[in-house]
């Protein structure tokens, strides 16, 4: 059954996706953005891994999104290596200041934590690397060439970047340097104009030259610290200096014959596994795809696990997460006997947790030899903290505004302690075929990533069609409100208004959904597919055949 699913990933018959998956005996490059994807296929061509790729792919985008991700934020990671055949984690979160105590908050009359005390130390560089001293083949100068010249000679803005920018102006426009950065003559730039930063340019040369240490200890260090110390916050010399990324044993769970695979906390892929072991309860098949039933129990799982996760998961070095527990089939059990299937719950209980999108970049690789990277980075909320460190040309991302300040919870706040991250990649195993998948969004993210499986495991659908299909999201942890794509026919929108669910419709390929990238290696055949959400600007383009 699975081969057949594989070689039939073409799905004509009564075919309903807009895009064709692409299909190569060599690499292909998954991103939110043609450049980045295409700078990843040229280095797999010039005989680089799939971390090389993963990571020449991420500096683009840095480049060329720079609203949703950059050397500013964090990055986690998954990395299969198919000599060995496995996996590796990466989780390069950053750290809070060691001065960021409840008690330094209340005395500066903050009830929450926000503005440049919600800029945690950046991962990203971190994570570089750790990636590029395992797998890499190809040196930082190699790896970084193609968004320094994008960054030097400039870019035409696509077109959904070019909205979330103009979005973005109020906040842009309240500092200097984020200004001066990204409001070009006062404004966000429009679509199809050239955008060029020198200044994100001359950082990735440091980096280039001197590697991570260039970020956290050498110019590119001076010019954030003496910045962050203007605008008071807590992080020091030493948290930038002291800071690394480290390695993570992905945690899994089976569904239907797969294996899928998430980053433990403190990220919150937990609640995708949570969902599923859930969802596999229940005859999902036999319900139909986006069925009134199958969308009522998908809510309804997200609730429970999400409600799992928000009062549990924190950083492990600080507070005992009950991983095992979280994952068992026992207590999957025990959550899905909670769900009614005639009424909706609007009663869930759940820590206080802000809703929020999000604002992420997800890109996948695979390489000739089957070499995977899943790989996630973000500035957290758009353009981040909306702060930019004179001459460094990118924003501060405000990952510490997911900390809670309530110190009985296990995402308190603390010094030198990670928030609870919402940015998971994500991978999925059976037999000889491996998936390399996620999709970006704050909240949304654990979600899709159980519809995105069930679309594949219950419903027989190819990466391409299992992304584009329509989805739900609910960003909110209580009340029984959620958004829904309007692809969903109306009839079972009455159903489901019927049993209680208060729904908000949005568009077709509607961006409130997220969006994702993901690559296919069938190992039998040694042929690697590729997919692209048609929700952002992106492509999957495969590694030419000449070098």
């Amino acid at each position: 059954m699975l081969m057949r699913m594989v070689h039939a990933q073409t799905q004509l018959p009564g075919r309903s996706q807009a895009r064709s998956m692409v299909i190569s005996p060599l690499g292909i490059v998954a991103t939110e953005h043609p450049f980045a994807s295409q700078a990843g296929a040229m280095i797999l061509a010039r005989g680089g891994h799939a971390v090389d790729a993963a990571l020449t792919a991420n500096a683009v985008m840095g480049v060329v999104a720079p609203h949703m991700n950059g050397v500013g934020g964090d990055l986690f990671a998954i990395v299969y290596e198919a000599a060995t055949s496995r996996l590796y984690g990466v989780n390069a979160s950053g750290w809070a200041g060691s001065g960021l105590t409840t008690d330094f908050l209340n005395a500066k009359g903050l009830m929450s934590v926000s503005g440049v005390h919600a800029v945690t130390v950046p991962g990203a560089v971190a994570g570089w690397g750790l990636l590029r001293d395992k797998f890499g083949r190809k040196s930082f100068p190699e790896i970084l060439a193609s968004a320094i010249r994008y960054a030097d000679e400039g870019f035409p803005v696509a077109e959904i970047t070019a909205s979330d920018w103009a979005d973005a102006e109020p906040r842009l426009s309240l500092d200097r340097g984020a200004a001066r950065t990204y409001l070009p003559d006062g404004r966000a730039p429009r679509v199809g104009q050239l955008f060029r930063n020198p200044d994100l340019a001359w950082t990735y040369r440091q980096i280039a030259a001197n590697g991570q240490d260039a970020f956290y200890k050498g110019e590119v260090a001076q010019r954030l610290l003496l910045y962050l110390e203007r605008q008071g916050s807590t992080v020091t010399r030493a948290d930038l200096s002291d800071f690394t990324a480290e390695w993570a044993d992905p945690i899994s769970t089976t569904y239907r014959g797969w294996t899928v695979h998430e980053l433990p906390p403190n990220g919150v892929g937990i609640a995708a596994l949570g969902m599923l072991n859930i969802l596999e309860q229940y005859p999902l098949r036999e319900y139909g795809h986006n069925t009134a039933d199958a969308l009522h129990t998908m809510i309804e799982a997200k609730k429970l696990a999400y409600a799992d996760m928000a009062r549990h998961v924190g950083d492990p070095k600080f507070t005992h997460v009950p991983v095992t527990t979280l994952l068992s089939k026992s207590h999957a059990d025990s959550r899905a006997k909670l769900i009614d299937r005639n009424a909706a719950n609007c009663r869930v209980p759940a820590a206080s947790v802000a809703a929020s999108a999000g604002d992420t970049t997800y890109l996948s690789v695979v390489d000739r030899d089957g070499n995977m990277v899943s790989l996630i980075q973000s500035n957290y909320s758009e353009f981040g903290s909306a702060m930019v460190a004179d001459g460094t040309g990118f924003v501060l991302h405000n990952r510490g505004v997911l900390f809670t300040t309530d110190p009985r919870h296990p995402n308190a706040v603390a010094p030198r302690k990670r928030p609870q991250h919402t940015i998971i990649p994500a991978f999925m195993t059976r037999d000889n075929v491996r998936i390399a998948f996620g999709i970006m969004g704050g909240w949304n993210q654990s979600q899709a990533h159980a519809q995105f499986v069930s679309n594949i495991v219950d419903h027989g659908m190819n990466i391409q069609a299992a992304m584009e299909a329509a989805r739900f999201t609910k960003l909110t942890f209580a009340g029984c409100d959620v958004a829904v794509e309007a692809r969903v026919p109306e009839d079972v929108l009455e159903v489901l208004r019927k049993k209680g669910h208060q729904l908000e419709l949005h568009g077709d390929f509607s961006g409130s959904m997220g969006g994702g990238q993901a690559v296919l290696r069938d190992f039998d055949a040694r042929i690697n597919y590729g997919a692209s959400d048609p929700r952002k600007d992106g492509a999957a383009i495969p590694e030419p055949a000449e070098r």
